[in-house]
């Protein structure tokens, strides 16, 4: 099983979702946020995956600081911010077997994988 994470590293979310594969012997690749900017499409197949509430982080500083709350937001215009300002996305995103994880959950870990 392919597992490619996206995150940063400094994000305890993040770290405690590559602590938990590297205790379970999975091997990952790791994507980082504050290097690399994800395709359009790579966003858009998290959020079929995942759904766009559950991508896009609408507590983060950034979202905060592009005052976009005062847009009222539709999931299209979301979809559009995510692309144009990956750090709006929720960390960290896990892929494996063309299926998208949100977030750090190890219950919903050990059951995945």
């Amino acid at each position: 099983m392919a597992v490619k994470v996206y995150g940063i590293k400094t994000w305890n979310s993040v770290r405690s979702a590559l602590r938990f594969f590297k205790d379970n012997n999975i091997e990952v690749e790791f994507f980082d946020l504050k290097k690399d900017t994800p395709t359009s499409t790579s966003i858009e197949f998290w959020v079929q995956n995942a759904g766009i509430d559950l991508v896009f982080n609408s507590r983060g500083t950034k979202y905060r600081t592009l005052k976009l709350k005062e847009l009222n937001l539709d999931d299209s215009g979301k979809l559009e911010w995510l692309i144009k300002e990956p750090m709006l996305l929720k960390r960290p995103i896990v892929e494996y077997d063309n299926n998208v994880l949100v977030g750090f959950n190890e219950e919903t870990y050990k059951e995945t994988f």
